[in-house]
Order: C-alpha cells, then structure tokens, then sequence
C-alpha cells in the first residue's frame, strides 16, 4: 500500500509540474491538450459497487489522460466523485437538468469541511423568517453569549461599518472567504438539532452536521449553544434565546479511513474515526445550491423559506469575488479573487474576469477537497452545474497536516473545471439563455 501512495504521489505530482500554467489573461480559457503522460502500473483497488457512473462523463476524462489517468485508475483510491449538469433552457428560459455522475455514492464518507456552511447560511435565513418577529432581520445586531464551557461571547464584529454583529456579515463572510467564526456563531444562532432535523425533513436525509469548525471542542459542548439576543437601534432586545441542548440522537457510523493518524504528536497506526464528525454526501450539497439558485425547479418542500431578496442576498455573495467587498475589507495577497473558487482556478491568484462568475461554496481539510458550483459565462452564454470532491493524502495518514493539496487536489479541480467548461462552450443548445437574472451589483 505504500508503493501505491508514493506512485500515485509521484504521478500526480507530475501532472501538476507539466500542466500547470500561469494565467495569463482575464479571459476564461479552455485547457489546452498536451501529450499523455501515463501514470505506472500498479493495483487498483476494487470498486464499490453501489457507486453511479455515467459512461458519458467518464469518456469526457478520458478523453484528457494528461489530467485524469491517475484518477480514472485509482478512482477509489482517490475517493472522487462527481456530479455535472447540464442545463438547457426552453423557448420561455425555464431551465431543464440533465445529471451526470462520476463514483457518485452517499456511503462513502468524505470529510465536507466548510461547505457544510452553506446549508447552515442558508436556515439562519429561514430561521429569520420563521421567527417572523418585528425589527428582527439578518442586520439586526445579535449579541452572543458565552454560557458554557468552551463557550466565547461575542459583543462586536470590526468587521461590519458600525461594530455590530449580524447575520448579514457571517454570511458575507461565509461565501466570500469561507470564514470559521462566521459559520460558528449561525451554528450557535440555530443548534445541531434545528440544522438537521430542518434538513432532513427537506429531504436531504445524508445529513450530519453536529460540531464547530477549527475549535476543539467535546461532543458534549458541541451540544450546548450559546445564548443570544437580537437587539434594535436603540438597545431594545426584539428577541432573545437562551442556551440550547440538543438532544439529536447520533447517527450509527463507521467511518474509517486511512491507514493511520497522529495524535499528541504521536503517530496511531489505525484508521482514524471520523464517525462524530460532520458527514454530507455530494449530492445532497449539489441539490441544495440547486434550490437555492433554482428554487422552482426542485420539490416545494426541498426549499428553504427565504424572500426575494433572501436569494439576491446570496446569490451576490456566492458569486463575489473578495476584491469586490467594501465590508469586510480584505488584502489581495491573502485573499485573492479565486481565494474560494477551486473548480476551474484550482490554487491560482490574481484577478478574475468580471463575465465569469461562479456561485460556490468550497470545503477543504484532513486532505479533501470539496467544490460545489454553478458557473455563468455571459459573454458565451455558457451555464453548467459541477460538484466534486477529491482525497488528497497520499500517505495515507490523517491530522499531520501533510496533505497534497499543491500537487493533486486544487490540480484535478482546475482541470475538471475548465474541461467540463469547454465542453460545453462546444455542446449546442437549441435555446439561447438569457442569464441575466444572475448578474449581480457587487458592491465594488
């Protein structure tokens, strides 16, 4: 088994070195096909059986061997999966989706990292519209409160114009620069058991989201939530929620993967258990941002309760690039353009086409690599969804923070992405869309 990790290691890496290229324009390019390079023979691991795969998807990768050989022979090795759709709209715009899949199966765990966020953005929405109070809306000021252990308050953010914290900026945040504080304090704002029991009862059933991120913290304290209230201009609570315990009852998992981990320092040669972490299949965060851009093109009950100006809110901040934010500010060499756009741009910096937008959220730890995106070409007149998710650890060992992110994650993301893209700047369509209900004012 180590042969095969340092094989597929030294393949990929490879890869990387002789395809990847500068960006040289603001221009969305397609790849440009060199010569193979093949990968050398060893095992492959044995399928699941309960994966979906569309031949048609898997002949577009191989059609680009340069990119995808390494993939396409250790697929399980790799844990890939991907979902693309194609969308074509009718006479009257009304669009119609067509699902392809690549080792698509909800049983074989990933770990999600932030995209987790972007169901939880969303019900903080929800949540709003269900509480349905007076003067209580994503910019009123929410005061948290630290009852518990390992609990911290949170009294201003200096991050908003005012110092005031609110819903509006976590989201912001969120989509923008996938911040973990932001994703916290709406996680501490709704409770594990509101997340996935709303969830689930959408209908997306392969749903565990039941900690914070980048704390470390026990199951216990990832129950209890602080205590918040809502507050108005002039310092009158409009509404306030103590402390909350949920009662969720776990999920039974067997979640094991690697061949080892590290603890304390110390290197534990068993798989490491990630049974009490987050858990979301790919294809229940595909139809999410589905419903959320889509709204009537899914079921009524797989869509959340949020008001026009609810979807425009996250539309804009999905798709905006850091640059383009006034509130926060961010630096440009830290938070570049595609700081969070991993399907099409991979690990590449700088500035970003205006006509391009891709509305996303991405994830990233323990060595996965998670991207789930609609992207919008205005000037071709290009829309297509594309979610994925890669393992990139090839030694096999969880929570040493030696992961291959520069030579196989953000590498075979930025190549599925432009490859799916020039495919269908070549698929014909008997409509022209008209995209632009998703052109957004972006604040700068």
């Amino acid at each position: 088994m180590k042969k095969l990790y340092f094989l597929l290691t030294a393949g990929m890496a490879f890869l990387f070195s002789a395809c990847h290229a500068s960006k040289k324009s603001q221009q969305a390019v397609a790849p440009a096909v060199t010569d193979t390079i093949h990968i050398p023979a060893v095992p492959a691991t044995i399928p699941s059986s309960t994966a979906r795969t569309d031949a048609f998807l898997e002949n577009i990768l191989r059609q680009y061997p340069q990119y995808f050989d390494a993939i396409l022979r250790y697929p399980d090795s790799f844990r890939v999966q991907i979902i693309y759709t194609q969308i074509d709209r009718g006479a009257n715009n009304v669009p119609e989706f067509k699902n392809y899949y690549y080792h698509v199966d909800p049983s074989r765990y990933f770990y999600p990292a932030s995209t987790v966020k972007m169901p939880t953005a969303l019900l903080a929405l929800q949540r709003l519209n269900e509480l349905n109070k007076e003067g209580l809306d994503k910019y009123t000021t929410m005061i948290t409160e630290a009852a518990y252990s390992a609990q911290t308050p949170v009294y201003n953010d200096p991050t908003t114009p005012d110092g005031r914290p609110n819903i509006a900026q976590y989201i912001r945040k969120i989509f923008m620069v996938s911040d973990n504080d932001a994703y916290n304090r709406l996680y501490e704002f709704l409770g594990p058991e509101y997340i996935n029991t709303r969830l689930r009862k959408m209908g997306y059933t392969d749903v565990e989201i039941i900690h914070h991120l980048e704390l470390v913290m026990t199951e216990d304290e990832n129950r209890h939530t602080n205590p918040l209230r809502f507050i108005d201009d002039q310092g009158r609570t409009v509404y306030e929620q103590p402390m909350q315990v949920s009662t969720l009852k776990a999920l039974p998992r067997q979640d094991l993967l690697g061949r080892g981990y590290e603890r304390g320092g110390q290197l534990i040669n068993e798989p490491f258990n990630f049974s009490r972490k987050n858990r979301i299949s790919l294809e229940d965060l595909h139809n999410i941002l589905r419903s959320v851009l889509f709204p009537q093109s899914v079921p009524a009950h797989q869509r959340f309760n949020l008001t026009p100006e609810d979807y425009s809110f996250v539309w804009k901040y999905m798709s905006q690039y850091p640059q383009e934010s006034i509130w926060p500010p961010y630096d440009s060499v830290t938070y570049h353009d595609a700081f969070c756009k991993f399907l099409y741009w991979g690990n590449e910096k700088g500035r970003l086409p205006k006509q391009f937008r891709i509305f996303n959220k991405i994830g990233d730890a323990y060595g996965f690599a998670i991207d789930v995106a609609y992207f919008v070409d205005f000037e071709k007149n290009i829309e297509f969804m594309l979610a994925a998710t890669i393992l990139s650890n090839s030694d096999g060992v969880f929570n040493d923070s030696q992961y291959d992110y520069e030579t196989i994650g953000f590498p075979f993301m930025k190549h599925l992405g432009r490859v799916i893209y020039d495919h269908e700047l070549h698929r014909p369509r008997q409509h022209r869309p008209d995209l632009s209900g998703f052109r957004m004012v972006y604040d700068k």
